[in-house]
């Protein structure tokens, strides 16, 4: 297989070269995607996709066979998503749905152990200031991270069963502030975790430490930054204008992947007629993450959805 591949499509850069697994992932009869959001995969590198649909879950294993789905309750409101193995050795997903304001602890099986709404915060939110939150993440003493990127523009801090600790972001430019702050993920790279926030319609990545400080920002090589996923030394991110960026340890562009500079500017994008779309370039990527082998899996934001495995080449 890997042969016919590599003679059939292969992208990427001199230090990162994919071949692109045609046909991965095939869903089974009776089950389709909604739109695309996030994508994880667990310790035996099989892939999880968060989607609209009434399947909000479906995985698969690492060769592509469907293996199960669930997730009713989050049909029509799926978009965070997130795998954390937490302090007990166990792994766990972690998603939020923007249509319910919630985020939702599972096990990988779907079985619900927490969910979390809007904190009782009355000076950020009340009938007209919704809370819709788009992504979460997990630091590693146990504290949730949810990012309200089409509310208010705050992040917000929880302790691991829940409770409410504090707030930081808002609207704005200056350091500190955002807009639209679509993904967030922990920074394990270096001395110190650090919150990475996809602050997307200021084109940038923002860096704040644990507390909410800000640190700094990253800002080269970015358009509109969704979401995160580190591997090793290197992120990779999501960019919604039709790339997939990977960045070095220091946050230097190592390459950008599949680019189509002409895909979101296209009449009618993102939901394009399917002849357009090419397996060798995205449109909308939204979601990303990489297996223990280095292969890559990216969802984008299309309404009956899109899946690519990128297979790495040794």
């Amino acid at each position: 297989m890997s042969q016919t591949l590599t003679e059939t499509l292969t992208i990427g850069s001199a230090s990162h070269r994919y071949d692109v697994a045609l046909g991965w992932g095939k869903l089974p009869e009776g089950i389709s995607y909604g739109y695309t959001h996030g994508v994880c995969v667990d310790a035996d590198d099989n892939v999880y996709v968060h989607n609209t649909s009434k399947d909000a879950v479906i995985v698969f294993d690492k060769d592509g066979s469907f293996l199960s789905s669930w997730g009713e309750a989050f049909e029509g409101g799926a978009h965070g998503f997130y795998l954390h193995t937490d302090n007990d050795g166990q792994q766990y997903l972690y998603l939020t749905d923007i249509n319910r304001g919630l985020m939702v602890k599972t096990t990988l099986s779907g079985e619900v152990l927490l969910e979390v709404g809007a904190p009782n915060r009355p000076d950020l939110y009340d009938a007209e200031r919704r809370y819709i939150p788009t992504d979460v993440c997990v630091a590693p003493n146990g504290d949730i991270y949810v990012s309200d990127g089409y509310g208010q523009y705050y992040i917000h801090q929880f302790d691991a069963a829940g409770q409410y600790i504090r707030s930081f972001g808002g609207r704005g430019s200056e350091p500190g502030q955002v807009i639209e702050p679509h993904g967030i993920s922990i920074n394990l790279r270096g001395a110190e975790p650090e919150i990475y926030v996809a602050d997307r319609r200021n084109h940038r990545i923002q860096v704040f430490d644990l507390e909410g400080q800000h640190k700094r920002f990253v800002e080269h090589n970015l358009d509109l930054p969704c979401s995160f996923y580190f591997f090793g030394d290197e992120v990779y991110i999501p960019d919604l204008d039709s790339r997939l960026t990977i960045l070095d340890k220091e946050d230097r562009l190592i390459t950008h992947l599949g680019e189509d500079q002409q895909a979101y500017k296209q009449e009618g994008w993102p939901n394009l007629p399917k002849a357009y779309y090419r397996p060798d370039k995205f449109s909308s990527p939204h979601g990303v993450c990489v297996d223990s082998s280095g292969d890559v899996y990216l969802v984008e934001w299309i309404s009956d959805g899109r899946l690519t495995k990128l297979i790495r080449q040794k």
